[in-house]
């Protein structure tokens, strides 16, 4: 029986990218029965998503973030009737239009309920736009990891995850107090409690703009912070990785968290930093400085 598939995608003002990602797309080989676009944008894409086969837009005055305008795509998604969710980020791209058709036929072979292909660096094919762990150490290396061949019950979500329907019955959509930054995390460990079978495969990728400033080594290649590029970024994932160790009980998160960030931003001397990183990862230690991206200060 052939599985019908819908897309959940999000968009924020990048019209161009939407357009390369919606060609690419409605290239697949395996046919997606409909693409379910949230624009959160100060603009909107309608004219671009119009241009489309098999759009299904949805505009969003607010700005719900990654992890709400996720949601409400795969609500769509789901509403729709597909047997799998497609997840896209408007700055992802399927690498090549085997892709879907690759990531059905592993997930059918393994029996997966949801699986990941590698995330590459756009203009860099030899290297990962997140990082694995191997043998304790991170690695961006392509072609170590694509060695491994499968990579059980781990994975980069959302960016080019395809995951069955009825999954989101089990675990719930992504939490949107998370807005950005963690909500990806925290839904990861969800489906790993849950016990659903999911992993990544490396047959298949998309691209997607990498990350590898962000990563700080702080003692060594084992031991190491992530530190976003912008005062913005940096707040969310801090407070969102405070709530998810009060949230999933995560002790060893909490103290390589804390003797991480302690290690860095003291031997940087980045007082300023320390104190910011405090106060947003306190606040997440304790449920607080959630509500409306309006409402929110850092």
């Amino acid at each position: 029986m052939t599985m019908s598939v819908a897309v959940a995608a999000v968009t924020f003002d990048r019209p161009r990218e939407l357009a390369v990602l919606l060609n690419a797309i409605n290239n697949q080989t395996a046919e997606v029965r409909s693409i379910c676009l949230v624009d959160s944008g100060t603009v909107p894409a309608k004219d671009v998503a119009e241009q489309h086969a098999r759009v299904d837009y949805i505009r969003s005055e607010a700005n719900l973030g990654g992890a709400g305008g996720f949601s409400l795509a795969i609500l769509k998604a789901v509403a729709s009737g597909a047997d799998w969710i497609w997840m896209m980020d408007d700055d992802a791209e399927p690498a090549d239009p085997e892709c879907l058709a690759t990531l059905l036929r592993e997930a059918e072979a393994r029996g997966l309920d949801a699986v990941v292909p590698l995330v590459v660096a756009p203009g860099h094919p030899d290297k990962l736009s997140f990082f694995f762990r191997l043998d304790g150490k991170v690695t961006h290396d392509r072609a170590a990891v694509e060695t491994v061949g499968f990579l059980p019950s781990d994975g980069h979500f959302f960016n080019g995850a395809l995951i069955r329907s009825d999954v989101f019955f089990k675990v719930g959509l992504p939490d949107m107090r998370l807005f950005i930054r963690g909500d990806e995390v925290d839904f990861t460990i969800r489906l790993r409690k849950a016990g659903i079978r999911f992993g990544t495969v490396t047959t298949t990728a998309i691209t997607h703009p990498h990350a590898f400033a962000e990563t700080k080594h702080v003692f060594g290649a084992r031991w190491h912070v992530i530190v976003p590029d912008s005062a913005f970024k940096r707040h969310y994932y801090y407070r969102n990785r405070g709530y998810l160790i009060r949230r999933h009980l995560r002790v060893k998160s909490l103290i390589a968290d804390v003797g991480g960030y302690l290690g860095y931003f003291l031997r940087s001397g980045d007082f300023r930093g320390l104190a910011n990183w405090f106060g947003a990862f306190s606040a997440g230690l304790r449920g607080k400085g959630f509500g409306p991206l309006k409402d929110q200060k850092f």
